[in-house]
């Protein structure tokens, strides 16, 4: 076992156990508090067609229990105990974590490493939360918004594991079966596809000691092969028309972006703020709520749209920019596809404003700030870093994010953004045709 310090404000230490697990720690003696998180390298992207599903699933699995901590004992443990816990899954990756008071911090070792072996998966179990998920799908699908979604990431990406949503096809979810949950836990949720990571109010020694006594007896999974998925250069414009009863009209258009580890990351990040406002990078961030962005001033300020803007995500593969819209009353889809084309061009023939720039690189930086704030949020990029690009690259991020230039965000708009490579969602009310 190596272990690795780097040279940083809060000094990080790296090691992975002989069974093939990453550790991550940092030590923050702030507050009184420690966070532990174990992200797995698997989610949607690592799904096929007929499983679709099946992580989001074998994650609700995972709170089911295990012959140590039936269902509901662990939650009375953390009630007792003064701590949060949670878990979530996403196209590149699954994560657990715990943050307690810093002397209780050895109960999330315990628990995490008690289900990545000995999760039950009975098959009462196994139909209540098939239930629960198709509910859960069929609660997202009164939302005409989120199945324009569904159709326009669908179209975007063609052979892509992207193009799967991470709740699953509801067809999928209804034939997976118990063996096929049980597989795909063995395969993926092991020490050696995993990645622990602790931040807070501890002793790295003791801390390290405590993981390895938790973690290292547990036998690795399978080796999994490389993933080598790359989707094809798109040539030809896609479009969606989806037709409901719902009167309020959407509209999405997508254009494939690089990998977080790409060198164009950053100034696309720049760019998003440019156009649709700065935003928290992590799960919790803040969202771009200033009016002042160009997508707000010409669709929403012009009353073409009631709500307005665009996102970009890092991503373990190529994923996509996205343009969002809530078409006004008074207003067509094809005129708002018309004014967020106007601003792509406008930034494409004229380099933008160093005040502009200025501000779009600062408000990014306070949204970073504030989505790394607590040790909670700290223990997430570190280990969402690490699984999407490497602990270096969010090291990096405010120094990378510094030293874009207009002409960097120019040069991304022309090489990112064109006709023929955009994919555009419609959503228009049967009413309205």
């Amino acid at each position: 076992m190596t272990i690795t310090k780097t040279d940083r404000a809060l000094p990080l230490t790296k090691t992975t156990l002989p069974n093939g697990m990453q550790v991550i720690l940092q030590e923050s003696h702030i507050a009184p508090v420690a966070s532990f998180w174990v992200f797995y390298r698997v989610g949607s992207r690592n799904e096929r067609p007929g499983l679709t599903g099946i992580s989001h699933w074998v994650e609700h699995m995972l709170f089911k229990g295990t012959e140590r901590y039936p269902q509901g004992e662990f939650d009375k443990a953390v009630a007792r105990a003064g701590g949060s816990f949670n878990g979530m899954t996403w196209q590149d990756w699954t994560t657990y974590f715990e943050t307690f008071p810093s002397e209780r911090i050895e109960l999330a070792l315990d628990v995490e490493s008690d289900r990545m072996v000995n999760a039950v998966f009975d098959a009462e179990g196994t139909e209540s939360e098939r239930t629960v998920i198709i509910s859960e799908r069929e609660g997202h699908e009164n939302s005409y918004r989120w199945l324009l979604g569904q159709e326009v990431q669908g179209v975007a990406f063609q052979s892509h594991s992207y193009r799967y949503p991470v709740i699953g096809w509801k067809d999928d979810l209804r034939a997976i079966g118990r063996e096929d949950l049980v597989n795909h836990y063995r395969t993926f949720y092991a020490p050696n596809n995993a990645v622990a990571v602790a931040v807070g109010d501890f002793d790295t020694d003791r801390m390290l000691d405590s993981i390895h006594a938790h973690f290292s007896a547990l036998p690795p999974g399978p080796s999994l092969p490389a993933m080598r998925l790359r989707e094809p250069t798109q040539l030809a414009e896609r479009r969606v028309l989806l037709r409901g009863v719902d009167r309020t009209g959407y509209l999405q258009m997508v254009f494939h972006a690089p990998e977080a580890s790409h060198p164009d990351f950053f100034a696309l990040t720049v760019l998003d703020s440019i156009l649709g406002g700065a935003k928290g990078m992590g799960l919790f961030g803040g969202s771009g709520s200033n009016r002042s962005n160009r997508i707000y001033r010409a669709l929403v300020d012009k009353e073409l749209a009631v709500s307005a803007g665009c996102s970009f995500m890092p991503t373990i593969d190529p994923y996509i920019f996205t343009f969002r819209a809530t078409i006004s009353p008074k207003a067509t889809h094809q005129q708002v596809e018309d004014a967020i084309w106007a601003e792509i061009e406008s930034v494409q023939r004229q380099p933008v404003t160093a005040a502009e720039l200025e501000k779009a690189i600062k408000q990014t930086r306070a949204q970073f700030a504030f989505s790394s704030e607590s040790v909670t949020n700290q223990a997430y990029w570190l280990g969402f870093s690490e699984v999407t690009a490497s602990t270096d690259w969010f090291a990096g991020w405010l120094d990378n994010l510094s030293a874009v230039t207009a002409a960097d965000v120019q040069r991304v708009a022309q090489t990112y953004f064109a006709r023929n490579r955009q994919t555009v969602g419609w959503y228009m009310s049967q009413e309205r045709l």
